[in-house]
């Protein structure tokens, strides 16, 4: 295990679960294309070479932390970034486009073994490290990858909706393209941790289409193994997850936490499945695009509730958005719920 010295002192009892009046705020995609900074350097630079090149990266990813004042940065990359490594190329024009798709067992000996595929990635380590060195000594720096499945279902349909039932009937060919992917993404997670990520979040997109049994066999388990190699430095969020996968989520040991989306009770969450990690989540990111005044109501439905619980209650707790924030969200808005999310609590 890499022992890495947590900067925000929030998001560190979040992950320890110490009651505190006022929680850590972060968001998923608090770096991208809604906020200003990002769409000035985009004049310049490539998604490409704003992922790939470590000052760029490291720059895209201070830029809301400057902006906002969040408690916790995360890396500025793609989870498409691995089936690249493996050979199976990948442009962005605007969207991400693979150069080939697995159909059948015949195309996994086109990929490379996890050995060779880790040195496409080992930007990330760089990325981090330059991160680290750019943020307030205060804030806090997570790292992600993409989840197995949802990876999976780039690779072979090339995006991560649509009909699965390639993936979800051919049991053997998943397990064959898991045996490299799964390695890996250890290695994958390994490098960022290195680079001083202090937890690495698994980011699935697709995961929530699954029913339990196979939630069970193509997210669970290897999420179970990575948790079990990097003991409390391991999240999970998956986007349209049930309560059914929530709960398998739950249930893993060594997990440093979870998010869920809007769709879910924070408060209920929190009494439900509280007490083994952090829980991120989960004010509805669409709630952005109202009006000041409706947004502020929106807010403070949402938060006074929260802060009528006890502290001990709703430790663990990081908040966030039910997903990231959207494309043209209002940069006000954002700024409003962190301003009121900090008075609510008062600080």
């Amino acid at each position: 295990m890499i022992t890495t010295q947590f900067r925000n002192e929030r998001f560190a009892n979040a992950l320890n679960l110490v009651p505190q009046d006022l929680p850590p705020i972060w968001f998923m995609r608090q770096a991208g294309r809604y906020h200003s900074h990002y769409r000035k350097l985009k004049e310049t630079y490539s998604f490409m070479e704003l992922c790939k090149q470590p000052e760029l990266a490291a720059e895209v990813a201070l830029g809301p932390v400057r902006e906002f004042g969040f408690d916790v940065s995360i890396l500025f990359s793609d989870l498409l970034f691995p089936l690249e490594a493996l050979g199976m190329g990948l442009t962005y024009d605007p969207g991400p486009k693979l150069s080939f798709s697995l159909t059948s067992e015949k195309d996994l000996l086109r990929l490379k073994s996890p050995e060779e595929a880790i040195e496409g990635l080992k930007f990330q380590k760089e990325a981090v490290l330059r991160t680290r060195e750019v943020l307030p000594k205060d804030v806090s720096l997570i790292g992600f990858v993409g989840g197995p499945f949802t990876l999976m279902t780039y690779a072979s349909i090339g995006k991560h909706d649509g009909n699965l039932s390639f993936i979800k009937t051919n049991q053997n060919f998943v397990d064959q393209f898991y045996s490299l992917l799964v390695p890996l993404l250890k290695e994958n997670i390994e490098l960022q941790l290195q680079g001083g990520a202090e937890v690495v979040m698994i980011f699935d997109t697709a995961a929530g289409m699954l029913d339990p049994y196979n939630f069970q066999r193509y997210v669970t388990g290897p999420i179970k193994e990575f948790a079990k190699l990097y003991p409390k430095q391991i999240g999970y969020y998956a986007k349209n997850s049930t309560e059914e996968q929530v709960r398998q989520i739950h249930e893993i040991p060594n997990l440093a936490g979870f998010g869920v989306d809007h769709r879910f009770s924070i408060q209920q969450t929190l009494k439900d499945f509280g007490g083994k990690g952090f829980i991120q989540g989960n004010f509805d990111q669409e709630l952005l695009f109202a009006e000041t005044s409706i947004l502020k109501e929106k807010i403070r439905e949402y938060l006074l509730p929260m802060r009528d619980m006890d502290p001990e209650g709703r430790k663990g707790w990081v908040a966030g958005l039910g997903h990231g924030v959207l494309q043209f969200t209002p940069e006000s808005s954002v700024h409003l719920l962190i301003d009121e999310t900090r008075k609510v609590f008062g600080k």
